[in-house]
């Protein structure tokens, strides 16, 4: 609810600081006074006209801010909205502010942070109605016709069941959309993959073969150097020459010597066993040539073959991968892909089987559902009829047009057709009102302006009154047409309103005003020779006067009658009570 409003330098306003409590609020004072400039600064404030005739002469910008407090049902909405736009700072209070400058220029302001003029339209809707400002009149749009019969309706169960089917459905057209898309040019991307699966999968590709077919290409590129190398070295090492003896035989001399040395000193005997595993290294290094030389082949053959499967590993890396693992992957995922092109026809068979039974299963929930909304649209037609007539609207009639419309994909009807559908049903509804004798029910945006269409819409929020999440109300102009008599019914019927909304009320009215759980007096005054608009909270004895003022000239009379008015009020309020 909107717990406090400043204003600055807006019309004929200086400053005026605000604070409101729950329930119902009325704003009086004489034609003129200012009542509607503070409607215009709300308007502006919830993203409406930014008029740089708003700004007060002599004066750079106009500025309006409001503090709402987050605890009724829009809290979760508001909540939403600006945790998206990350502009959340207190989950239970949210600041609007909106600038207009003198050259023209606008700022719109939410928490203290500059946003868009169309984030702060999409909050003002979450946070109040202004019923005698259209464009700001959330039953004025059809759109939100469906949500608010719904909550009268008390559908969330059924609701929620259809939701679950649909949502379930939107998903399997999304599979059937993708396969029916693969499907239509599946007869070149099989051909592809089923000659890239062919390919990669006759090479019979093992991780790590590269570098070992690398290490043996070298081998057998360069057998006749390799063998001359370890024949040299083991020449030299074991077989020695008539001039030159072999290296093992004077290590193993060496070895001897120092065998005998160690004899003698036993502290050499170190080095005595260094020279027998340096001889016994020696062995081992000339077992191992021997072995070496033994397996070197000389086989071109062998070497062509290898040659030819690096260069197929070399192609398959370049075109479907930089290494074999990736070679591999590629492979397999092709195959995957195959596999389902191959049973995309079988696949979209089985899901369109499903999805027909999806759309029957649609069609009984969302019939189940359209017959409780319209049961409940009989009875809130009813209940809205009877609050127009005790506002002396008796021959108004309100209806709920119900329509469907034609889709080839929709859901199947018994009588054989298909009718579009959403999240919501397939239900397309909009208010209808005929608020005169010999007139058809016509839309709710259609109808008359001004005071008609206040009470319009208060004997609506009356009866949606649970539905309608709209925490704060503004009714301007209500009073137009009616006297004294409609006028304490009409009081009532606010003051009953404002139990679960917070509610303003502009009014000429004293029966009217006598209602409300506050009072302010709006008033013009002349000071140093500029207009100034300035409001005072009525309590008691000033009340009192205000009320006997609206009622005429202030004297015994219209203060007693003022009193009167006053007491009848209590009484029906504590009426209401009971």
């Amino acid at each position: 609810m909107l717990t406090e409003l400043h204003i600055q330098n807006f019309a004929i306003i200086d400053k005026l600081d605000l604070r409101f409590d729950s329930g119902l609020i009325i704003l009086t004072g004489e034609t003129g006074a200012g009542k509607s400039i503070i409607l215009d600064a709300v308007v502006m404030l919830i993203g409406g006209k930014a008029d740089t005739t708003f700004v007060r002469t002599d004066s750079d910008a106009a500025f309006v801010e409001a503090v709402f407090q987050l605890k009724g049902p829009e809290k979760e909405a508001v909540i939403e909205v600006l945790t998206r736009e990350d502009l959340l700072d207190d989950p239970n209070y949210v600041v609007l502010m909106r600038e207009i400058r003198k050259e023209g220029r606008s700022v719109a302001r939410v928490n203290g942070r500059t946003v868009n003029v169309g984030l702060l339209r999409e909050l003002g809707a979450l946070l109040i109605d202004i019923h005698g400002q259209a464009e700001h009149l959330s039953l004025l749009d059809p759109r939100a016709h469906l949500g608010l019969l719904d909550r009268y309706a008390e559908v969330s169960k059924p609701l929620s069941d259809y939701r679950q089917s649909y949502q379930s459905l939107l998903g399997l057209r999304r599979e059937l959309s993708e396969l029916r898309k693969a499907q239509s040019d599946a007869e070149r991307r099989t051909e592809m993959l089923t000659y890239q699966v062919e390919e990669i999968e006759l090479a019979h590709l093992k991780t790590g073969e590269d570098e070992e077919l690398r290490k043996e290409r070298d081998r057998l590129a360069n057998a006749e150097s390799l063998a001359q190398n370890a024949q040299e070295a083991l020449a030299v090492l074991d077989e020695g020459s008539p001039e030159t003896p072999a290296a093992t035989d004077l290590i193993g001399q060496a070895a001897q010597a120092l065998a005998a040395l160690a004899k003698i000193d036993p502290e050499q005997a170190e080095l005595a066993n260094q020279a027998e595993l340096m001889l016994d290294t020696i062995s081992d290094v000339v077992h191992g040539l021997q072995n070496y030389l033994e397996e070197i082949e000389f086989n071109p053959k062998r070497l062509d073959e290898v040659e030819e499967r690096l260069d197929l590993i070399h192609s398959l890396t370049r075109k479907y991968g930089g290494n074999i693992p990736a070679v591999l992957s590629y492979g397999a995922d092709a195959r995957k892909q195959l596999e389902t092109l191959t049973g995309a026809v079988e696949r979209i068979n089985e899901l369109e089987m499903q999805e027909a039974k999806l759309l029957e299963k649609l069609a009984k929930h969302g019939g189940s559902l359209s017959e409780k909304r319209k049961s409940a649209a009989i009875t809130m037609g009813k209940g809205i009829e009877t609050e127009l007539a005790d506002l002396r609207m008796e021959a108004a009639r309100f209806g709920v047009d119900f329509q469907t419309k034609p889709d080839v994909n929709g859901i199947p009807m018994p009588d054989g057709t298909r009718i579009a559908f959403d999240q919501n049903g397939f239900d397309r509804v909009e208010f209808l009102i005929a608020p005169n004798p010999g007139e058809g029910l016509k839309p709710l945006a259609k109808i008359a302006s001004g005071g008609e269409t206040s009470r319009l819409m208060l004997g609506l929020k009356n009866v949606l009154a649970r539905a309608d999440q709209v925490p704060s109300l503004i009714f301007d102009e209500i009073d137009q047409g009616i006297g004294g008599r409609v006028g304490m019914v009409v009081g009532q019927k606010l003051w009953n309103l404002s139990r679960s909304h917070q509610v303003f009320c502009v009014t000429h009215l004293p029966q009217l005003a006598v209602f409300g759980d506050q009072h302010y007096q709006v008033q013009k005054l002349v000071d140093k020779g500029r207009t100034l608009t300035r409001v005072e909270n009525l309590e008691g004895e000033p009340r009192l006067l205000e009320l006997s003022q609206m009622l005429g000239e202030v004297g015994e009379g219209t203060l007693r009658s003022a009193h009167e008015l006053l007491q009848t009020a209590r009484q029906m309020v504590k009426s209401t009570k009971k």
